[in-house]
This record gives structure tokens, C-alpha cells and sequence, in this order.
């Protein structure tokens, strides 16, 4: 395969170009797990990969117990489909928690008080059934538990890693939380060995082309682990190189339009676009990467895609009247902007707000 050729088989493979789901646990169970740290971001995420959705259908799905967000991979915040979170949180808690030991000892966080806080915060939702982050902070609080400093964050973090607890639907701008168990009815137990086949079929199939390296670093497992997974099931993966990288595919034949795609997307922060690989080099040129990580804090900025290439960032501020938009391209794309802004008129729409103003300026 031709280098310039894999940026637009990870777009059609990733579900942003080409065919358009139907629902949002569609979208989901494809990617395996999607990234979700900014939680409007992340419905956009999946919504930009529907036929037609709202960030409202999207909220549903979660209050339908449809999709799940949790800490599975990396430890970091994911959409995941509901019957895959307790194996993919075993894949990777357990070396997440064992490395955890010198954060504990920062928050002067003991397995006494661990242990406490459980039994307290599944009491409580055992009667209550779901209570938001600010309701369990003042619960600790009361008995004599400090929350600040990310105490109180880490423990939720903690309890979500040991798979006690997950995050239900938004209680107004409140996430809130539940009891596993009881919001997820439980699976047949899935092995390690297993687990980690099925989520290397998914990975690549979703994510190719992609590398052992790229499915390591998304998964949070070991470059073993991922080796072992990759070899389980590269019957029903295609391989090819590019200098001297080996990557994976799912078999399935791309469209050759989608080689040639020229469309442009406006994709969220945090998207798998970027976040789903280790090396992104296929996809943004190293001279702009300092603009989608404004000094290297780990927030990643809404991209502009163009080509098959990261061309961009865009903002978004909400008014009484409507979206106002602004687009910042690292380097002039004259006869484009009626593209961005038509994909900035359906970002709108999944808002369930109009684009009242957009503006174009070149990211120096």
C-alpha cells in the first residue's frame, strides 16, 4: 500500500467516511471503545458518524443503559458497549491499580479508607440508585473523607477501576454515578487470552491500518499482550508494509472512492482519529502538533480534516442566538471554506442550534 493511501482507509475504517451508522451503539461496538474525557466532545464523536442524530438521541442510549461510560482503557474516560466493559476492565485494571500505589501514598489514600468509601458509596446507591459526583463528594465529606486535591476524583476513579461502579446519564450539567452490577446485567466470564483476540479484532479492523505499537499504546496492555492478540486472530487480518512498519487490517475491501476522498470533517477533541495510534505522524505533521496540544497538557483540540490530513483547529461558542464558529487552518485551503462551513451547519444541528457567524483565520 501507498503511504499517502493509509490516512483515508483509517477514515472510511474509523466510520467517518463512507457508510454512516444507524445508532450510537452501532458506532460503538465498531470502535470497541471510544474516547470520552469532554463529554459534549465525545457525543459529537459518535453522532458525526451517524446518518442523522442529536446529542440528545445520543443521551438516551446512555439512559437506556445502551452504552456505558467507564475508565477501561489507559484508565482514561470511554464510551464502551455494555457487554464488553467487565472483561475490558480486567484486561487492564489490574496493571492500572498495581501502578497505583504511589498515587495512593500522594493522597494519603490507605486501603483502610478504600475500603470504607466502598462500602459507603454502594450503600448509598443501593438505596438511591444513582447520585451525582457532587452528592458522593458531600457523602465523604460528612464522614470525615476529604475530597480535595483529586482525592475524591481518584476514588471514584479507584471504584470504577475495581469495577464497582460506572457512570449513569447526566442529572442537568451533573454526571452522575451508579453501581455496576445493578446498572449492567453481568456476561459469561471472558479469559485474558480470549479477551484479548476480540479486542485486537476490533482494534484493527476499526482502526487499520495500524500497527502492534498503536494497538499497545490504545489498549493500555503490554507490547506482549498485544503481540498476543494480534497473532490470535491475523488469519482474519490483512498485513502489509510501509517503511518497514508492518500494519493491520481488518479483510474487508475499502471503496476505492474513499482513496480519493476529499471531503472535509470537523472532528472532536479527543477523536480516535488521533487519540485511537501512537505514532499520528500518518495523519498531522509534526510542525502542527503543538497547535492540537496547546502546551503538551494532554487536552486535545477539535481537528479540521482535510484530504485525509489534519489541516486545522475549530472553536465553538454558543450564544442566545446560535453557534458562532471559528476555523483556524495552519496553512491556506483556498475553495474549502464553503465545506468547513457546511460541517459546522450539521455540528449545529446535532446541537439542535443554528451557525448565526463563522470566522477564518490562518494558525501562525
Amino acid at each position: 500500500m501507498k503511504e499517502q493511501r493509509l490516512p483515508y482507509r483509517r477514515l472510511f475504517n474509523l466510520g467517518i467516511s463512507g457508510a454512516r451508522a444507524t445508532c450510537p451503539e452501532q458506532v460503538v461496538k465498531r470502535l470497541g471503545a471510544l474516547q470520552a474525557q469532554d463529554y459534549h466532545q465525545a457525543l459529537w464523536a459518535i453522532g458525526l458518524r451517524m446518518k442523522a442524530s442529536t446529542a440528545q438521541l445520543i443521551e438516551q442510549s446512555i439512559a437506556d443503559r445502551k452504552l456505558v461510560l467507564t475508565w477501561p482503557m489507559r484508565g482514561t474516560i470511554h464510551f464502551v458497549p455494555p457487554e464488553n466493559v467487565r472483561w475490558m476492565l480486567q484486561l487492564s485494571a489490574s496493571r492500572l491499580l498495581a501502578q497505583d500505589g504511589r498515587r495512593l501514598m500522594q493522597l494519603e489514600l490507605t486501603l483502610d479508607i478504600l475500603e470504607q468509601c466502598k462500602r459507603m458509596i454502594c450503600d448509598a446507591l443501593e438505596e438511591r440508585k444513582r447520585m451525582t459526583r457532587p452528592e458522593l463528594m458531600q457523602l465523604l465529606e460528612e464522614a470525615g473523607i476529604r475530597t480535595n486535591h483529586q482525592r475524591g476524583y481518584h476514588l471514584l476513579w479507584y471504584l470504577a477501576q475495581s469495577g464497582i461502579l460506572c457512570m449513569g446519564p447526566r442529572e442537568g450539567k451533573q454526571q452522575t454515578f451508579v453501581l455496576l452490577d445493578e446498572w449492567v446485567p453481568r456476561t459469561r466470564e471472558v479469559h485474558k487470552d480470549e479477551s484479548l483476540a476480540m479486542l485486537a479484532a476490533t482494534y484493527f479492523t476499526s482502526h487499520g491500518p495500524a500497527t502492534v505499537h498503536d494497538f499497545a499504546w490504545w489498549a493500555g496492555i503490554t507490547l506482549s499482550d498485544a503481540r498476543k492478540g494480534a497473532d490470535a486472530v491475523q488469519s482474519r487480518l490483512a498485513s502489509f508494509k510501509v517503511n518497514d512498519q508492518i500494519f493491520w487490517q481488518g479483510t474487508s475491501d475499502v471503496p476505492e472512492a474513499s482513496h480519493a476522498d476529499s471531503s472535509v470533517y470537523l472532528l472532536p477533541g479527543f477523536d480516535e482519529h488521533l487519540l485511537g495510534y501512537k505514532d499520528r505522524t500518518a495523519v498531522l505533521k509534526a510542525e502542527y502538533a503543538p497547535h492540537i496540544i496547546p502546551g503538551n497538557n494532554g487536552v486535545f483540540m477539535p481537528t479540521i480534516v482535510i484530504d485525509g490530513q489534519v489541516a486545522g483547529i475549530w472553536k465553538r461558542t454558543s450564544k442566545k442566538k446560535g453557534l458562532e464558529m471559528e476555523f483556524h487552518l495552519f496553512t491556506p485551503h483556498h475553495g474549502r471554506e464553503d465545506e468547513i462551513v457546511e460541517c459546522g451547519r450539521k455540528y449545529g444541528e446535532f446541537m439542535g442550534q443554528p451557525l448565526v457567524s463563522t470566522a477564518f483565520q490562518i494558525k501562525v
